[in-house]
């Protein structure tokens, strides 16, 4: 029994396969995976899914990337969706400097709203962040945290940052795309990581593994390759290799770990 505690299934890129996926990932040894919205536009699509197969948890966030393009009414679209969904996670939520003109102000201004909302619904949050984990750190200690723990999804810091961020509540997930050989040092990281904070995730259609680790190849119609979700187990396994650990034993680990930030 799998558990992906973070893909984008709603993703229009997988528009052609998305019946096919959802028909084989059963199959494939999934017992539930959250789907996370990045912006108004798409979580009405996530909410579908959700409603259409028990499996899903639906997740609904304002992502960094999309601050710009956010209505006036985002805030308030966004809880009525939480609302809507009494086991829904807030997410994708974020900071993001990696991006060209990253608008950090409004990333950080959204960010605590999200996080807020996350508390005020007593729920667990999502969180992406590329190249501002000390802004992160700092935001986080100046904010109140959900009471449940937050997930740092495809944990991308140094691993030094860890006890604190796990202090805070964090957890840490994996994704298929640190096999890749550039990602060795990240890989490793998790190492450092307790193991009751570790879990893992595909980031579905992002962060493919490396294609000699991919045994669902997926590619779009103008040549790009997509990541299956059924890549899941790529991420068991690159985590068990660097924890020493055989792949039924991480199951169990990761079944504890899931259930306990998400199943409420």
């Amino acid at each position: 029994m799998l558990y992906d505690a973070h893909n984008h299934l709603q993703d229009e890129r997988l528009d052609p396969w998305r019946d096919q996926i959802i028909a084989t990932l059963p199959q494939a040894g999934i017992a539930e995976m959250i789907v996370n919205g990045s912006c108004e536009e798409d979580w009405p699509a996530v909410a579908a899914l959700a409603r259409e197969h028990t499996w899903i948890r639906p997740a609904f966030g304002l992502h960094p990337w999309y601050v710009n393009e956010r209505s006036p009414r985002w805030a308030e679209t966004l809880r009525q969706h939480l609302i809507d969904h009494p086991h829904a996670v807030v997410g994708e939520i974020g900071l993001d400097r990696w991006i060209e003109n990253p608008a950090i102000d409004a990333q950080l201004e959204c960010f605590r709203t999200q996080l807020a909302l996350a508390v005020e619904l007593d729920r667990p949050a999502t969180i992406h962040c590329l190249r501002a984990w000390g802004l992160l750190e700092e935001t986080l200690r100046a904010c109140p945290l959900p009471r449940r723990g937050f997930l740092l999804h495809s944990y991308g810091g140094p691993a030094e940052m860890i006890p604190s961020f796990a202090a805070m509540g964090a957890r840490f997930s994996l994704s298929p795309y640190f096999g890749h050989p550039r990602k060795a040092a990240q890989l490793a990281v998790f190492k450092s990581v307790p193991l009751d904070r570790l879990l893992t995730e595909t980031d579905a259609p992002d962060m493919r593994p490396p294609d000699e680790l991919n045994p669902h190849p997926l590619q779009a119609a103008d040549g790009s390759s997509l990541n299956h979700p059924a890549n899941l187990r790529v991420s068991y396994e690159l985590l068990a290799s660097i924890r020493g650990m055989l792949v039924e034993e991480l199951q169990d680990v990761i079944a504890a770990n899931y259930a306990k930030l998400f199943a409420f």
